[in-house]
């Protein structure tokens, strides 16, 4: 009884694995475009495809370290009650990364050719919280949502 005693307290006190580093801007970034493709309710392959394609093109990543990422983004993801543990570090970035972030974050978006509100309203809150202005937030979905147009059969 008391060696099971002991062993309950140890394991409550011990040391706890050692967490991924969420100041990781890949795994910041990562965290929110799986979220972001999700908040509709579905991931549609595209939009998997989407983040897969813009996280090996920003980081320079391979096929099995940006599936390794997608991974662990998607369980920090799940274990998230706010943006703010992803966001907090990547306010620190340049002007010019944080403006790669939310570009990334449209591409995510217009993968399925749709813009749900809750994506749109998902990447003005990021974009709020790592302080890019409502102005470029708006040219970057607008640069975006043309391409696609343009992509689209018929045009």
């Amino acid at each position: 009884m008391e060696t099971a005693l002991f062993d309950a307290l140890t394991r409550l006190f011990a040391k706890p694995e050692a967490k991924a580093d969420l100041s990781d801007p890949k795994l910041a970034v990562a965290a929110l475009l799986v979220h972001l493709a999700a908040v509709d309710g579905v991931m549609q392959e595209t939009e998997r495809q989407a983040i897969r394609g813009a996280l090996m093109d920003h980081y320079d990543l391979t096929s099995t370290s940006v599936d390794k990422l997608i991974q662990d983004a998607a369980r920090h993801d799940a274990e998230a009650v706010d943006f703010y543990k992803f966001t907090s570090g990547l306010i620190q970035l340049e002007m010019s990364d944080r403006i790669e972030i939310i570009r990334m974050m449209w591409t995510v978006v217009f993968a399925d050719r749709t813009n749900h509100e809750l994506e749109d309203n998902m990447v003005w809150r990021i974009a709020e919280l790592i302080g890019v202005s409502s102005r470029d937030r708006t040219i970057l979905r607008n640069q975006i949502r043309g391409r696609v147009a343009e992509d689209e059969p018929g045009q």
